[in-house]
Formats: C-alpha cells, sequence, structure tokens
C-alpha cells in the first residue's frame, strides 16, 4: 500500500506541475525516478518532521500541493501543533501520507504503533482523514487527493495486504461503501480491518447469522447519511478500529448517530485497543490477536452477543 500511495504520487506529479514531494528518511530506491525526473519538486528533509510539516505549509502557501511522507507516529504526535497551526488554521491542500497506521510498526513497540494517530487527526478542524483498504483501493483514493480543498491523512497500512475493495466502487471522499447488505448486524470497518470484517461476516454467516460490512474509508468526513441508514434496519452495530476504541472510527461512528438518531439508535460495540499503551512487541497479526481483532475474535464476539441479546 506504500509503494502504491508513493508511485501515485510520482504519476499525479508528472501530470500536475503544483505536485512535491516532501519525505523524511526514505529508504534507498523509494521515488528514485521522482527524484531524478523533477528535482526541483522533489525533497528529502531527514528526520525533523515539524519543519516539514512547516515547509509543506509554506509551499502550499504558494500554489503548490504537497504530498507528505514519514511514519504515521512521527507525522501526528511529534508535529502536531505544525500540523494544527501550519496547515489546518490555514486550511491548507497538504496531504500526509502516514507509514505504517495501527500495529504495522509492532516490531518497534509502542514509539512506532499509531493507534491514536485518527483520533488526533479528527480533532483537527478542517482535516480530513483517509484510510483505504488495500493497494487498489489506495489507486483510486490518490487522485481524488490532487484538488480537494482541505489538509487530507492518510492512513497506510503495511503492503501485501488483501485485494477486498471493489473497483465498481470507485472512491469518493466522504462516501462509505456497502460491502455486505446488514441483516439484524452491521460491521463498520476501515482501512486494513475491512478485510477482516468480511472473512467475520462469512464465518458468522455459516453459523446462521447475517452480518452486514460496511467500508468508510473516509473517516471524517463520515458518511453520516450512509451510516444513519444503515443503523435504522439493523439491532447490533460492531466498529473495528486498529486504533484506541476511544476517537476512532468507532467513536465517529457513536457522535454521528448520537446526532441522527439520538434515543433511537440500536445497539453500538467499539471492538478495538484499550484505553492503554501497548506493552507487547510482535507482528501486526499477534497484536491484532492480542486484542481480539482477528476475524475468528471479532466473529465470536459478536456471535456471543447477538446470543445474548436473544436469550434476554
Amino acid at each position: 500500500m506504500r509503494r502504491t500511495s508513493l508511485d501515485m504520487v510520482y504519476e499525479l506529479a508528472k501530470t500536475d506541475d503544483r505536485v512535491v514531494f516532501i519525505g523524511s528518511d526514505l529508504g534507498p530506491g523509494v521515488l528514485d525516478q521522482f527524484r531524478e525526473e523533477m528535482p526541483d519538486r522533489f525533497f528529502m528533509e531527514g528526520v525533523s518532521e515539524a519543519n516539514i510539516i512547516g515547509m509543506a505549509a509554506g509551499l502550499a502557501l504558494e500554489g503548490y500541493v504537497p504530498y507528505v511522507n514519514t511514519i504515521a507516529t512521527f507525522l501526528t504526535r511529534r508535529c502536531f501543533e505544525q500540523v494544527a497551526m501550519d496547515v489546518c488554521l490555514h486550511d491548507l491542500p497538504v496531504r500526509l501520507i502516514a507509514n505504517g497506521g495501527g500495529f504495522v510498526y509492532a516490531p518497534l513497540g509502542p514509539t512506532h504503533i499509531a493507534i491514536d494517530d485518527i483520533a488526533l487527526m479528527r480533532s483537527l478542524p478542517n482535516m480530513t482523514v483517509v484510510s483505504p483498504a488495500d493497494a487498489e483501493e489506495m489507486k483510486r483514493a490518490m487522485p481524488q487527493t490532487l484538488d480537494w480543498a482541505h489538509p487530507i491523512y492518510v492512513r497506510l497500512g503495511k503492503g501485501g495486504d488483501p485485494i477486498v475493495s471493489d473497483e465498481d466502487a470507485g472512491f469518493d471522499i466522504g462516501k462509505g461503501i456497502v460491502m455486505r447488505r446488514p441483516g439484524s448486524v452491521l460491521i463498520a470497518s476501515s482501512g486494513v480491518m475491512t478485510g477482516r470484517a468480511l472473512e467475520a461476516a462469512e464465518m458468522l454467516a455459516k453459523s446462521g447469522v447475517t452480518c452486514g460490512v460496511v467500508h468508510f474509508h473516509t473517516i471524517k468526513p463520515l458518511d453520516a447519511d450512509l451510516i444513519t441508514d444503515l443503523a435504522r434496519g439493523v439491532s447490533s452495530i460492531f466498529t473495528l478500529d486498529e486504533h484506541l476504541r476511544s476517537g476512532g472510527l468507532g467513536s465517529a461512528i457513536l457522535e454521528t448517530l448520537s446526532d441522527t438518531l439520538g434515543t433511537q439508535m440500536p445497539h453500538v460495540e467499539r471492538l478495538g485497543v484499550p484505553d492503554a499503551f501497548t506493552r507487547e512487541y510482535g507482528s501486526q497479526d499477534t497484536m491484532m490477536r492480542s486484542y481480539g481483532l482477528q476475524p475468528f475474535q471479532i466473529a465470536e464476539t459478536i456471535r456471543r452477543a447477538t446470543a445474548a441479546d436473544e436469550a434476554a
């Protein structure tokens, strides 16, 4: 997914002179062709994230569309003030491409595990938060970023994630996609969690639980009309976050449904990381398992919850 997003920046730069790229400590060979063909629009600024954001804001004020790429925790925690004051306050078209959303960098521990990035970015006025499901959806997402008038945070998976998105569904910033029609239960997900949601729904179908899946590649602005419409027809919604339960997609959905449906909203249960820093080191998959976010665990959680509802 990361390689695809950066390749798309190169493709956009070839067709639009406004596009500039600013990287922080990229690996050898990454975007070499961009640097060779358009050296005046390729910048490698090293590990100084606050400076990079200020530089991007300045370029945006001069009419450019800067694409900034580095590790998610550094883009969000380390230079939050610069993102807020330099970019969002002025509502500038800066694109923050964040490597390693969620547990991607789990081997490096809590300093690199981005489980609060969505909460930080969606708290900022004017910021748009996007989390595609796979590399193919990333190909459809990146062209939409070129003329979007506001800042965008793009959350990346690790790459090599299964392709679960559908080309026919397209990609429109701010619009969710129904991947599987709901019965009495609906799973709402974003990013790589959508693949896990689809697997869990298939497992549930085999045990007689009809479960839909809606994919929110855009977490902010959330597709309020879609989630409200779907919520009217289900008894339970389960949200999946490779993120803290607070501030992520689940929180966005709860806030939206509270505003639109109030006391008529269905039961909403958020599945994600509890309110604590991670203490384990491992892979993305082992961390997912530790927090009950693998498909078989999601399916079992929903199965128990629906059984309890039926028994009540």
